[in-house]
């Protein structure tokens, strides 16, 4: 099995100026808490991890949360210099940072874009201020206009937003009106995500009680069609189940994930994937601090066997639109996919959800399984145990 050296970084700040109603997220709220500490705590990390697996270079960062942006300007200026002295860091580098509108301010901006940020992903979530409040996000569209206008004049170009679909009291209608408003900004890049009800969220306490008002599956489905008729309207390929870019403004980050490739997985909560091991860090803010002090602060990983690693490959890689390719997975493996997985191959072929490609030695999502996908990606669970 090939052993491939991680070209991508995840970072992760755990911190947000208040935890949104729908969020699973390993994020807690700002007040209170030991930041400094906490981006002591990353460089070590960063340290110990490049002294155990050093970095031949790196193609992507990618730092999340939480709200990244919720740093103050020292604060993101000590924390990107650290990553520029510990990862090789270069202007080929593609740099994403994610943020919430309001928390940019041409202050901040000027020390992401120092540090070397050189894409922002904005979670908008929608254009209808009644339904922010209703989510718990604290922003309202005014902001995300202004926090646009203040990435573009502060230099950036290759800028995202996010828009989430199937929310509570959501019509077609309204997300249309959300899409439109998003269009009309030219963006490069698109993220539409439909809501799930995970647990441990106020979402997930109001949905047992059967108090959220959820659209019906019917309706959810109809959002997507309009979702990638339109954006596909507007020159928007869609690369992925939810993600749509202007030719070459695809997200390279999120498509080392979706290739199954290795990458380094920094800070709380953080997951990595080095060498066939997958890991996940010490989840809270002072127990990540404390673990670092002792070593890498691991909450717990375990090997990847070959069989996992296949079937890995197959439900991410088939989240591509142009699917998965016999020659890829045989250079990592050493057989072809169809040799693993024909029968199920053959099954989800004949059923329409996928279709052959480049002469048979490619398959792809059919148009009939896009809104299907988790059943085709579902199918590859268990089947090499």
């Amino acid at each position: 099995m090939l052993q491939m050296q991680p070209h991508a970084l995840y970072i992760h700040i755990p911190f947000c100026t208040n935890k949104c109603f729908y969020c699973d997220f390993n994020s807690f709220v700002l007040k209170g808490q030991p930041v400094d500490a906490y981006l002591t705590a990353l460089e070590r990390e960063m340290a110990m991890t490049v002294a155990a697996v050093p970095p031949e270079r790196i193609d992507s960062v990618f730092v999340g949360g939480g709200t990244p942006t919720v740093l103050t300007p020292p604060q993101m200026e000590r924390f990107l210099a650290a990553v520029r002295r510990h990862f090789p860091i270069t202007a080929e580098t593609e740099f994403s940072m994610e943020a919430n509108p309001g928390t940019t301010d041409p202050d901040k901006l000027a020390a992401m874009r120092e540090g070397g940020v050189n894409r922002i992903s904005f979670g908008v979530q929608s254009f209808d201020n009644g339904l922010l409040e209703r989510i718990g996000r604290i922003h309202d569209v005014d902001d995300v206009y202004r926090s646009l206008d203040n990435a573009r004049a502060a230099g950036f170009d290759n800028l995202s937003i996010d828009l989430m679909f199937g929310l509570p009291g959501q019509t077609t209608k309204a997300l249309a009106d959300s899409v439109d408003r998003a269009l009309a900004l030219d963006l490069p890049h698109y993220s539409l995500y439909s809501l799930k009800v995970e647990e441990n969220t106020l979402f997930h306490t109001l949905y047992e009680r059967n108090e959220l008002p959820l659209p019906a599956e019917e309706e959810e489905l109809e959002m997507y069609g309009y979702i990638m008729r339109r954006l596909k309207d507007a020159g928007r390929r869609q690369y992925e189940i939810s993600n749509f870019a202007l030719p070459g403004r695809e997200s390279l980050h999120n498509i080392t994930y979706w290739r199954n490739a290795p990458y380094y997985g920094i800070g709380a909560g953080a997951h990595g994937y080095i060498g066939r091991e997958r890991h996940v860090n010490v989840k809270g803010v002072q127990p990540y601090i404390d673990a670092a002090q002792a070593g890498l602060p691991r909450l717990e990983g375990h090997a990847v066997s070959q069989e996992e690693a296949m079937e890995d490959f197959m439900m991410v890689g088939l989240r591509l639109l142009d699917g998965v390719r016999e020659a890829d997975f045989r250079r990592q493996f050493g057989i072809g996919y169809m040799d693993a997985f024909g029968t199920v191959i053959e099954r989800l072929t004949r059923d329409g959800l996928l279709e052959p490609v480049d002469g048979g030695t490619g398959h792809r999502l059919s148009v009939r399984g896009i809104p299907l996908g988790n059943e085709v990606f579902g199918a590859f669970i268990g089947v090499l145990v």
